[in-house]
């Protein structure tokens, strides 16, 4: 198939050399560049936006948005032919009669300068990927570094990457619906003068922010805990009446990702330890009682790289663990071998991927593993992959849709999946607003080799009953129930356990 990529070739950018080196990894593609100047492209002020956000915060200048000089194209054939099979259109110009051509739009809007516009507008950008005005694939695009323009931008290039390459290969699908507030289609870009005052705002944040982690243990998680008394949220879709009990902590760590487990007739809580002067978290363990936690959590899993997410569950009459290790680069399966304690590394079930929340169900006949994958870079929690396998130690295959959704709303695990009755229910991130900040329940009405459909049927925020910024995590075991979100805890209010 011959495919022409439509580019701006006043401005090529490191994002376009790799869209070019995946879509020309396909078998059967023929690829051509149509790279005539465009127009309409980010403003220079942007740029100068751009530059004061790199210096300021740290970031690599080497990223997509880095423009890159016309030549990087020379490996590709830039006299597009005339009747190519397919045009990928990044520009929103193409107009030829009896060719497809795809599209790809941001809400609606054609070019990169209409997605730096949503971002500078606090948006979270619909892209879809058009055929005759019909989209034929679509992902609510995502980030961790919300604020940050820049960083914002190319995570979100980085997935709109994902989003060809899912589309050219045959397994993009759209995205749920779910509520969106009421705006425009295409917010304008800001003048000269806005994002001026935009980069002054930003060097006063950051500024703002140096004091204030002088100052506080930031960010700073906690954890809550309740009785359900036969009512979990799955049942009732909104906080309890009685609102949330708190676990416990110094102020020189904080605990998060809650998982417990109901094993030999006891309680036993497993969460991420996160250890303010290390930077980085271990696993570690509390027991539970009839009216709650019995003593503190105690470490009993730690390594030289961050563990989180401590997915825990009991098969063959033994506890097995997979913590996210996404800063090793893998997915490990450990077992205890002296409960709570005592975890040996039994596997590596996959390699060389950065995976967030690996979250495992059986289903189907088979065994299935959820979790988000930073594909090409970009956002650690808007690409849901899948992998699946005849056994929880292996060897896992990855699905051959992968991946499976691209939604910054819905793709990121948010605890272990339930069955109820013939129901499969996902808690899953709602990352819109920031990372975590709310919790949604969806029901996985299709899950096989094929691909996973879900529909998201409620959202559940921080409020009065949960007074964290941002509420991220929902397990349940023994007739206990459990959450995290955010809080703030100030060094000066920090006591060291003895």
């Amino acid at each position: 198939m011959q495919v022409s990529l439509r580019l701006d070739g006043d401005c090529v950018r490191a994002f376009h050399i790799a869209l070019l080196e995946r879509l020309a990894a396909l078998d059967d593609v023929e690829l051509s560049v149509d790279a005539k100047p465009a127009g309409g492209g980010i403003p220079r002020s942007a740029a100068a936006l751009f530059q004061l956000e790199t210096a300021i915060h740290g970031l690599s200048h080497d990223g997509l948005a880095k423009r890159v000089p016309f030549s990087a194209l020379a490996p590709y054939r830039t006299q597009a032919p005339a009747s190519p099979d397919l045009v990928v259109d990044l520009c929103g110009d193409v107009e030829l009669d009896g060719v497809r051509v795809w599209r790809i739009t941001y809400d609606r809007a054609s070019g990169e300068a209409a997605l730096l516009a949503l971002i500078l507008a606090g948006r979270t950008p619909l892209a879809r990927i058009e055929e005759n005005g019909v989209a034929i694939a679509a992902g609510r695009l995502g980030t961790e570094y919300g604020g940050i323009a820049l960083a914002s931008f190319q995570d979100m290039l980085a997935r709109t990457v994902s989003l060809i390459v899912a589309a050219m290969t045959g397994t993009a699908k759209s995205v749920p619906d779910l509520p969106e507030p009421a705006q425009p289609n295409a917010p304008p870009m800001p003048s000269a003068g806005k994002l001026g005052v935009r980069a002054g705002k930003a060097l006063a944040r950051r500024i703002v922010q140096k004091i204030y982690h002088l100052c506080y243990n930031a960010p700073h998680w906690k954890v809550g805990w309740r009785q359900t008394n036969g009512r979990d949220l799955f049942d009732l879709r909104a906080h309890p009446a009685s609102g949330w009990q708190e676990l416990p902590d110094d102020g020189s760590r904080f605990y998060a990702d809650p998982f417990p487990i109901l094993y030999q007739g006891k309680l036993t809580l497993f969460v991420e330890d996160y250890i303010h002067r290390l930077g980085r978290a271990i696993i570690s363990a509390v027991p539970f009682g009839p009216a709650g936690p019995i003593g503190h959590p105690e470490p009993v899993l730690d390594l030289p790289y961050h563990l989180s997410y401590p997915f825990v569950f009991e098969r063959d009459g033994e506890v097995w663990m997979v913590p996210e290790s996404c800063a090793n680069g893998t997915v490990d399966l450990y077992r205890a071998t002296a409960f709570p304690g005592g975890w040996v590394k039994e596997a590596t079930l996959l390699s060389g991927v950065v995976v967030s929340d690996a979250t495992l169900v059986e289903h189907g006949g088979a065994w299935w593993m959820f979790a988000t994958v930073r594909d090409g870079g970009g956002a650690f929690s808007d690409a849901l992959h899948l992998w699946s396998a005849p056994d929880f130690r292996g060897p896992w295959t990855p699905h051959p849709n992968n991946p499976v959704l691209i939604d910054i709303a819905s793709a990121r695990p948010a605890g272990r999946m339930v069955k109820r009755g013939n129901d499969l229910l996902r808690p899953v991130q709602d990352c819109r607003r920031s990372y975590g900040a709310a919790l949604g329940i969806a029901r996985v009405s299709h899950l096989d080799l094929i691909g996973m459909e879900q529909v998201v049927e409620t959202i559940l925020n921080p409020g009065a009953l949960w007074s964290g910024r941002k509420l991220h995590t929902l397990n349940e075991a023994g007739g206990f129930e459990f959450i995290d979100g955010s809080a703030i805890a100030p060094r000066w209010k920090r006591r060291v356990r003895d």
